[in-house]
């Protein structure tokens, strides 16, 4: 695992890297501006079927000042999955092109419906999923550390799934993609906790999905050249 991010690190300068990182950036950036927008306007709506007319701007400036840092806190993971999906079969074929030349040709084209698909699944699952455990996460906070424990545990474990099979995909078979799941659990898990620690860093953050991206194709690479060695 420390081997597949080193090689993903190596080649963050690489240009298609790049290419991706950029665009997946500024997709995220205005989509998390739409979501504050959204709640500015929603909150502004709100206040004036209350009949607070007179205060609708100043609260509404406030509670939309909140719901960005709220949006790029909490969403950001959901958001930056979401967009990363459209744009990593991208990443997979970077890094697949350079160190595993040798796997291209048996690699299937993942259609961009499959990849949003599997990017909106990825931020429905960390959405729902959190949102159904905030009572614990809140139950923890007496633990001081508690809350800390089961968010990486919990995200890592939905992080895992959702790195392994954005590359799986390409390469194992749907009929035989559940017994992969379950034959790879323990080691996703490992670099879905890598995955969540990245997205929690300021400003590593911002490359974290390409990161996980790349690092999962290393992943799944080098462990298939394990055992086939």
């Amino acid at each position: 695992m420390i081997h597949a991010f080193a090689l993903s690190i190596a080649q963050l300068g690489d240009r298609r890297i790049v290419g991706v990182f950029l665009k997946s950036l500024l997709l995220t950036v205005v989509l998390l501006i739409l979501l504050g927008v959204a709640g500015w306007f929603g909150m502004i709506r709100l206040i004036e079927w209350s009949g607070a007319a007179d205060v609708v701007y100043d609260f509404a400036g406030i509670v939309a000042a909140i719901l960005a840092l709220i949006a790029a806190g909490v969403l950001f993971r959901a958001v930056a999955m979401l967009v990363i999906g459209l744009f990593a079969d991208d990443v997979v074929q970077a890094v697949e092109s350079r160190h595993y030349p040798d796997r291209l040709a048996a690699a299937r084209k993942v259609p961009l419906a499959r990849s949003m698909a599997m990017g909106a699944g990825s931020a429905a699952r960390f959405l729902i999923v959190n949102l159904a455990l905030s009572p614990i996460y809140l139950l923890l906070l007496v633990t001081g550390i508690g809350p800390a424990i089961l968010f990486f545990v919990v995200n890592g474990w939905l992080l895992g799934r959702d790195l392994g099979d954005m590359v799986a995909v390409r390469h194992v078979a749907a009929t035989d993609l559940k017994a992969w799941r379950g034959s790879t659990a323990i080691s996703r898990f490992v670099l879905g906790l890598i995955g969540t620690g990245l997205f929690v860093i300021p400003i590593v953050n911002l490359a974290a999905p390409v990161i996980v991206a790349a690092m999962a194709t290393h992943w799944f690479h080098l462990r298939l050249r394990g055992k086939n060695s």
